[in-house]
């Protein structure tokens, strides 16, 4: 047993030899991987974003693959951000209270958005979500009060509890066949909203999930 557990200690130990947290600039990143980072951090007065899909570090070369948790949170004054499409996972709290966000697309490679990711980004007027996304958690556009329009792609099979509440704004959404699962409450408070379509593949709705 002793033996084993000098063995874990060890491949632990080794696999994070090549974890490193750096700064470039207004942001800061942490390797995921030998060849991959996620974004993790930024500056709260930072205003202007060029993220690629790729960044240099002390002479190697990083496939930006995440934006981590509250990466970009309360940073108030940036307006806009392009995702790279290296970028696989947005996640939970990453642009939350970014109050100046007017408009965001997301691109085909990302998987899931997290928790809260855009909740209180008072200024967004529309999302774009490529095919590629699975899931948008939970609370992740809450309280976008000027959102107006959102596309849900076809790849999307769950929309998560609460994940558009209180988005006042917003007039219309179609829902489409690939989703199984609509949260509960997850357009409540969506004053606006005279028209939704949904399809037949939802078999679940959570419970005051269109409420007023």
């Amino acid at each position: 047993m002793k033996k084993l557990g000098i063995l874990l200690f060890a491949c632990i130990t080794a696999l994070n030899l090549w974890a490193e947290e750096f700064k470039i600039g207004k942001l800061t990143f942490e390797t995921i991987t030998p060849t991959t980072v996620a974004l993790i951090g930024a500056e709260y007065d930072i205003s202007n974003v060029f993220l690629g899909e790729t960044i240099d570090y002390k002479g190697k070369t990083y496939a930006v693959t995440s934006i981590g948790e509250l990466a970009f949170r309360n940073c108030t004054a940036l307006p806009s951000i392009a995702i790279p499409k290296s970028v696989t996972s947005i996640e939970s709290w990453a642009f939350y209270g970014c109050s100046s966000l007017t408009s965001v697309t997301i691109p085909n490679s990302v998987t899931r958005i997290g928790k809260s990711a855009f909740a209180w980004c008072k200024s967004l007027t529309s999302i774009t979500i490529l095919n590629g996304v699975t899931s948008i958690g939970d609370f992740a556009f809450e309280d976008c009060s000027a959102l107006t329009s959102v596309t849900i792609p076809n790849s999307v099979k769950s929309i998560g509890n609460w994940a558009f509440m209180q988005c006042s704004a917003l007039t219309s959404v179609t829902i489409p066949n690939s989703v199984t699962s609509i949260g509960g409450g997850a357009f409540t408070g969506c004053s606006s909203l005279t028209s939704v379509t949904i399809p037949n593949s939802v078999k679940n709705i959570g419970s005051s999930a269109f409420a007023v």
